[in-house]
């Protein structure tokens, strides 16, 4: 028995452009809570350096999206199908960047960390998955 109320899942193109089109679904999705803009700018952010961290860091041609809500918590799933992350723990620190010479400053899952209730980061060779949950608006 699935336990969340709705569901929507989409896969789109991972292009960089594409990043914008993922933050507003996510900010439609969410309008059921009736969110304050706060919690809509945090959780557009979040789901942006999701997106981002799939389209710079992967190397793969699709990026799915899978929304989720139960009463007021919403959940966000970002998976790619790229390289994977060999030590997940370390580019989770802040600052940790591998593009060396790039403009990135490594802090795509600190912002994650900071804006949502809960991030979960799994990897393996075919893909990475990023889980983030927020409580949006009274329950």
């Amino acid at each position: 028995m699935n336990v969340w109320e709705n569901e929507i899942k989409i896969e789109f193109d991972a292009l960089s452009e594409n990043e914008q089109f993922a933050r507003t679904t996510a900010a439609a999705y969410a309008s059921k809570f009736d969110p304050t803009v706060s919690e809509l700018t945090e959780l557009k952010t979040a789901v942006s350096e999701a997106v981002t961290n799939s389209v710079i860091h992967s190397k793969t041609d699709k990026i799915t999206m899978t929304l989720k809500r139960l009463k007021n918590t919403l959940r966000v799933e970002i998976k790619d199908y790229g390289i994977g992350i060999p030590d997940i723990g370390q580019a989770m620190e802040p600052l940790f960047t591998t593009a060396e010479n790039d403009e990135r400053s490594g802090l795509g899952f600190t912002v994650m960390q900071q804006f949502t209730d809960t991030l979960e980061v799994t990897s393996a060779k075919d893909g990475t998955t990023i889980i983030m949950t927020k409580k949006i608006g009274e329950e």
